[in-house]
């Protein structure tokens, strides 16, 4: 059995958005911690997904994982569209980009720690 909402961790929430993201195949998946830089969440997930499609099936899935797990009902910008899906959980905000989209956005940058680099794939 899962835990409640009340019960559930921003840790736990994030593993669990992991586990999803993986099991949709979506790719390039960075996580970036945000703990005592803002307050919008504890963490931020990018991902990839490759056509409008997939992005957004794997958005879909995602809300409806998080929901039946942790009762959580997710707010979901963009997912009509299937370019770029903003999910905010509460503690975690996850970015499900087309490929195009988020190489032109490139929203890793502003938040990754200075130095940090991120993978090409």
């Amino acid at each position: 059995m899962t835990a409640p909402a009340a019960d559930a961790t921003s840790e736990a929430l994030l593993a669990r958005i992991l586990t999803s993201l993986e099991d949709d195949k979506a790719e390039d998946i960075v996580q970036i911690d945000l703990r005592g830089k803002t307050s919008i969440g504890d963490y931020m997930v990018i991902c990839s997904g490759r056509s409008s499609r997939q992005v957004a099936a794997i958005s879909e899935k995602l809300v409806e994982r998080v929901k039946h797990d942790f009762g959580r009902v997710s707010k979901v910008e963009g997912k009509e569209a299937g370019d770029w899906v903003l999910i905010d959980t509460g503690d975690v905000i996850v970015h499900v980009f087309r490929p195009e989209v988020r190489e032109f956005y490139q929203i890793e940058k502003m938040w990754m720690p200075a130095g940090t680099t991120t993978s090409e794939s």
